[in-house]
């Protein structure tokens, strides 16, 4: 694996959008994605941004959030890493379906179901450090036409099984 980009923003909101731009530039460009996945891409990056920025803030830490832009023959990975206290994934409550009428009782708490949702994988890695938010998006360099990636992706999906 290649590490292709390191951005090191400010814990605020208003980088997020510039993460963004950049990732999905980056994604766009070197990428054999459809539009629809840089669309997934930016929203879960996103998600996985605001949560870093708001772990600073009740941390009250003054750090940037970091995040690595790697890159391998059949797959993009963003990693998002933030210097707040950490969390379990698995001890978030867990919301209604989306069709039931209690879930407009959630208004928060519904980014990571959604990083999950949109990704082809995704991993929290806690440490004394704070936590990293690794998301893996499959599809091959540029100018790939695709057939190749489908069978990598049925490899890569059977080995994590």
């Amino acid at each position: 694996m290649i590490q292709a980009l390191e951005l090191d923003v400010p814990a605020r909101p208003e980088y997020i959008a510039i993460v963004r731009l950049v990732v999905s530039s980056l994604a766009s460009a070197r990428r054999n994605l459809a539009d629809q996945r840089v669309d997934d891409l930016k929203l879960a990056v996103s998600e996985a941004c605001t949560n870093a920025i708001e772990a600073h803030a009740a941390a009250d830490i003054d750090e940037p959030v970091v995040i690595r832009v790697l890159e391998a023959d059949e797959r993009l990975e963003v990693q998002v890493s933030d210097s707040g206290g950490g969390f379990d994934p698995d001890d978030l409550p867990r919301h209604p379906p989306v069709t039931d009428p209690e879930r407009l009782n959630f208004e928060r708490g519904l980014g990571i179901p959604l990083i999950r949702t949109l990704i082809d994988g995704v991993e929290f890695i806690n440490s004394d450090k704070g936590t990293t938010v690794r998301m893996v998006f499959f599809g091959g360099p540029a100018g790939d036409t695709g057939d190749e990636t489908s069978e990598i992706l049925r490899a890569v999906l059977a080995d994590e099984e």
